[in-house]
């Protein structure tokens, strides 16, 4: 099946996850904790992450979890905080990180627009931030669609997001590839009907995403051959 509109994930996908999120992390805990070498110890392994080495485990929450599900996993921490407060925290840090493009990508999704394909963004994040980071490597207009878990379309692994992909850009979900780096991303995809490519710009293996991936690239940079082959 031809494939008209491709929707990508944003951490680790776009952007390489662990170029971009390890020094954020610790310092994002490290405000929080007001830089307390054993509490940020702790919050780290409340999120799965090590301040030292700044790696993230696999089964952290920040990679494929939205904003609110890390705010769950660090709240027990802070009994004097607000949840709302928390929240506000982290979303103010991490919209100003700043991003590890995955490949060039004005050059990338130049070629993919002549090509004629509607472009998209599906992530975890919040919308704002989404925007932010899109923002400030200059790819904000290359988008045709941009959704955040609080855009109103729900989050992955649901397919909301990517309905309403398809939807705004008038593409059938079979003519649309959804790419990503977690299988959150890849069952979202097989959830709208849609075809999966996996990157391997995150943390998962290949061989946890091949399950769910039609196909498993090195990162987004191989997309055009591969629709070129397929």
């Amino acid at each position: 099946m031809p494939i008209d509109a491709i929707l990508f994930d944003k951490d680790g996908t776009l952007f390489d996850f662990a170029n971009t999120w390890g020094s954020f992390g610790r310092s994002v805990l490290e405000k929080l904790s007001g830089g307390d070498p054993e509490r940020v110890a702790v919050l780290g392994q409340a999120i799965g992450f090590d301040p030292v080495t700044e790696e993230y485990s696999r089964d952290s929450v920040v990679i494929a979890g939205t904003v609110d599900e890390i705010t769950e996993a660090l709240i027990p921490h802070f009994p004097d905080m607000a949840r709302d407060e928390l929240t506000d925290v982290l979303i103010t840090e991490s919209a100003t990180a700043p991003q590890a493009p995955a490949v060039p990508l004005i050059p990338f999704l130049d070629g993919l627009r002549k090509a004629g394909l509607k472009l998209g963004v599906a992530t975890n994040d919040g919308e704002v931030a989404a925007l932010q980071h899109l923002a400030s490597v200059g790819i904000r207009d290359h988008f045709d669609f941009v959704a955040g878990y609080d855009s109103g379309h729900g989050f992955k692994p649901g397919p909301g997001q990517l309905i309403a992909f398809a939807s705004h850009v008038g593409v059938d979900p079979s003519r649309v590839a959804m790419v990503g780096d977690s299988l959150h991303d890849l069952q979202a995809g097989r959830a709208a009907g849609m075809t999966t490519i996996g990157v391997l710009t995150g943390l998962a293996p290949a061989e946890a995403l091949a399950p769910m991936a039609d196909a498993v690239l090195p990162d987004i940079g191989h997309i055009p051959a591969w629709l070129d082959a397929n």
